[in-house]
């Protein structure tokens, strides 16, 4: 069987292209799902403080660390709002909140704050609010594959591989002084990436992660505000 000629493969490469780079960049596309359910008002105060804490579970799974950081900086970053370490909190507070003891019902949250120790350790850090982070980010379908090789003339990649990742995080609100919870959101982003090979391989990544960390602290930050935070532009 005869090889193909640098050229044959540039043309076939090419088309390859035209034909696919269209789906591709429509991969990139993304959608996101807010969602708000408030149980009271919200209006935070210059000198409070906010902490995010990953929801533990029994089996280890919780929301992913640089997820939490992202979220953390971005609600200081934009909203203005002051946000504790988590770490800096859990130690302050050992060991009422580790991830084996802490409570995981406002129930539990005013049970602890009838204690005096607990209640001077809280306005000491100035926290007004815990907010628990529960959810992650995971690969949800894929398809499609990419085939690679290097010969005498030089290499290559033809093909299209994609796959659909999912975003999937909600935060649930406490308020430590009314010890109670002052609600919740949600918000669930789903995006498709592609890698087209085409000579040399061409990704069009959907950032899923990264767009539902933004959406999460812009809903957050207009939560604690007192704002609506069902009213952030979800966008695409």
């Amino acid at each position: 069987m005869a090889s193909m000629s640098g050229s044959a493969v540039l043309e076939s490469a090419a088309r390859i292209v035209l034909v696919l780079a269209p789906l591709a960049l429509a991969s990139g596309c993304m959608t996101a799902t807010l969602e708000e359910n408030r149980n009271l008002d919200t209006k935070i105060a210059a000198g409070e403080a906010v902490v995010l804490l990953a929801k533990p579970h029994v089996e280890g799974t919780s929301a992913e660390d640089d997820f939490m950081d992202c979220v953390g900086d971005k609600m200081a970053g934009r909203a203005g709002i002051r946000v504790q370490p988590n770490n800096d909190f859990q130690d302050s507070m050992f060991p009422w909140f580790e991830p084996s003891t802490a409570p995981q019902r406002p129930e539990g949250v005013a049970q602890l704050l009838a204690r005096p120790a607990v209640r001077q350790r809280m306005e000491e850090n100035g926290v007004r609010y815990i907010v628990w982070v529960d959810g992650l980010t995971r690969q949800t379908d894929s398809g499609g594959s990419i085939s690679c090789a290097i010969g005498p003339g030089g290499g290559g990649c033809i093909g299209f591989g994609w796959w659909e990742k999912e975003s999937d995080y909600d935060a649930i609100v406490w308020d430590l002084e009314e010890a109670k919870s002052a609600g919740s959101v949600s918000t669930n982003v789903t995006g498709t990436s592609a890698l087209v090979g085409a000579i040399v391989p061409l990704p069009f990544i959907a950032r899923v992660q990264g767009t539902a960390c933004d959406r999460l602290a812009e809903q957050l930050g207009a939560f604690l505000h007192g704002q609506d935070a069902s009213a952030v532009p979800a966008g695409t």
